[in-house]
């Protein structure tokens, strides 16, 4: 998805596209500066570059998906990423270190800006961690359902809360909290980034759209 999609209304429709068309596809008038209810609005890709998101659980397609898109089907491959970008993930080889390769995924921020402490002792934190035998494939045996990527990621994450002397998260707690309405989110504009590059735009009534964000 290398294109920016934005939005803009007309007719009390709203529009999507990646150019603002000459004519509205719904009156056919043409569009032009004062002929627009407002001006067009970029709207920011739910996908970021992993690798210049610190502190962040990551989430992009397995390697099992041939063209490593978020279709909805695929399974999902989970890494932490460290202060400059270099990503932690759990293989059947072992713990990798990936300076490229997360280049399009979901992130989500693990530390506030403000938590120099955390900050300032993260990179340590993971490096610690990744060492253990849990990770180490000659001690335990990469399992599909119970010793995977997102337990290593779960695990590390949890310790951290430990550390804060905070309480740690269960994994359907963390799911439901952070994966979900950011896949969510993920699924919704890459359903409309694909019916765009179709059929050149995708049209709702204004009111039903403004429902839609509200919910």
């Amino acid at each position: 998805m290398d294109r920016s999609v934005i939005r803009l209304s007309h007719c009390q429709k709203q529009i999507f596209c990646f150019s603002v068309p000459d004519e509205c596809p719904n009156c056919g008038e043409e569009l032009k500066g004062r002929r627009l209810t407002e001006a067009p609005v970029s709207l920011p890709s739910p996908l970021s570059n992993g690798h210049k998101s610190c502190c962040c659980l990551l989430l992009a397609p397995s390697s099992t998906n041939d063209t490593r898109d978020f279709d909805g089907t695929s399974e999902l491959h989970t890494g932490i990423s460290d202060t400059k970008g270099v990503v932690y993930n759990y293989t059947r080889s072992g713990v990798r270190r990936d300076e490229s390769g997360w280049e399009s995924c979901v992130s989500i921020p693990l530390v506030r800006p403000d938590m120099f402490h955390l900050l300032a002792q993260w990179d340590q934190y993971l490096e610690r961690f990744s060492d253990g035998p849990m990770w180490d494939p000659a001690w335990h045996r990469f399992d599909d359902d119970t010793h995977n990527c997102f337990s290593f990621c779960l695990q590390f994450i949890n310790g951290v809360l430990a550390a804060e002397g905070r309480s740690s998260m269960s994994r359907d707690a963390f799911t439901h909290t952070f994966i979900l309405p950011r896949m969510r989110r993920v699924s919704k504009y890459t359903t409309l980034y694909q019916h765009i590059k179709k059929e050149k735009y995708y049209m709702v009534d204004r009111q039903e759209e403004e429902q839609e964000d509200t919910e």
